[in-house]
């Protein structure tokens, strides 16, 4: 039988460090002090910012020891803290707008590319380049054979002309990577080419015209001749 024997209940207290706490502070943003103060002063001196000073308080006067932050090597963590996140905030901000303005400009590209491999032009202009095709083949074999071979400088010159013509539209008609061009370019490119072409017919006219000399012996050939270029008309 245990008589007299006190039965202690432990119970858990927080218990409260006033000077862990006081260093806790400190470092934050709580006030500056520390304690014991006069532990601080010999040993953590430039860590704690710690001076002595003399104060009267009649018997009591004496030298005490405060704290300055200024005079601290650490100072306080939290301000340095912020800063930080702050100028980390403003990184990842920064960062998120590249990424946005990188996948809106891989969008575009994207969209571009699509463009690209489909000529969507081609189709408005390969009748009329093929008609016309058809009139520079039949003038330059008209011209050679009403001049017994006398314009073959002209026709060679135009025949090469032509040739080159036509692979400036083939190779504006390619597609895929490294030859693709946006649409509204190759419509550009192929109003140039037709251009051209438009000249190379009458081009064709104007050789044989020169060699014949007369307007009259022109017309009079291009109305009993079963080749008409482009845009000749009879006038009434």
């Amino acid at each position: 039988m245990l008589i007299g024997l006190p039965l202690a209940g432990y119970a858990q207290r927080p218990s409260r460090d006033n000077e862990k706490a006081k260093q806790w502070q400190s470092m934050e943003n709580g006030p500056w002090d520390f304690a014991p103060d006069w532990y601080y002063y010999f040993l953590h001196n430039k860590y704690s910012g710690a001076e002595m000073y003399w104060k009267w308080a009649g018997f009591k006067s004496g030298f005490r020891v405060r704290f300055k932050e200024p005079k601290s090597s650490v100072k306080r963590i939290m301000p340095v803290r912020v800063t930080s996140e702050e100028t980390q905030r403003q990184k990842v901000k920064k960062v998120e707008e590249e990424r946005t303005h990188i996948e809106e400009l891989y969008k575009e590209e994207l969209l571009r590319e699509a463009d690209r491999n489909v000529d969507l032009t081609y189709a408005s202009y390969k009748d009329e380049f093929n008609r016309m095709q058809g009139c520079i083949t039949d003038g330059l074999l008209y011209c050679m054979k009403k001049s017994d071979g006398k314009l073959k400088h002209q026709v060679d010159e135009l025949s090469r002309q032509n040739e080159i013509l036509c692979a400036d539209i083939a190779y504006i008609h390619k597609t895929g990577v490294g030859y693709g061009l946006e649409n509204a370019k190759r419509q550009q490119a192929y109003e140039e080419a037709k251009a051209k072409m438009e000249e190379l017919v009458r081009g064709g006219s104007y050789a044989l015209l020169g060699h014949l000399q007369t307007k009259t012996e022109y017309e009079s050939i291009m109305y009993t001749s079963d080749y008409r270029p482009a845009g000749h008309r009879r006038e009434p």
